[in-house]
């Protein structure tokens, strides 16, 4: 006596549901390394070099304050104004104690343009400042 029922295998056929999850997890992936990687290079800056020059390691949160040749300050490809500028780093030093600021000037920015962004600074009492420089070519 066999009391077993005879059924039939049916094929499982094509899962969606592990395949959406793979795919979310690479946009995971690929949208937070994009947001990680951001360098703001699309802003034409020639860095001056430096033979101790070296690639930093980003911090988080990290600024980045670029300095045209002009004396235009871009920040978040926003520019802003002297104004403005300053009250940006009053906020955030007001909501974010100790914020990093990378400085990146031109090569050839007037050097008083960088000495007014770094009073702005000290009025904000911004103190972690780093400047962004080149490696020599050769």
């Amino acid at each position: 006596m066999n009391f077993r029922k005879q059924t039939k295998q049916e094929s499982i056929g094509f899962q969606i549901a592990p395949m959406i999850d793979v795919v979310f997890l690479l946009l995971c992936f690929f949208v937070t390394s994009q947001i990680f990687s951001q360098w703001e290079t699309e802003i034409n800056i020639t860095l001056p070099t430096a033979q101790t020059g070296q690639t930093p390691q980003r911090l988080p949160g990290e600024v980045i304050v670029n300095i045209l040749t002009s004396g235009q300050v871009i920040v978040n490809g926003q520019p802003l104004n002297r104004d403005g500028l300053g009250s940006m780093l009053q906020r955030l030093a007001t909501v974010f104690p100790g914020q990093p600021i990378l400085l990146r000037a031109d090569k050839a920015t007037p050097y008083e343009q960088v000495i007014g962004v770094l009073d702005l600074c000290r009025q904000a009492d911004i103190w972690n400042i780093s400047f962004a420089t080149g490696v020599p070519e050769g």
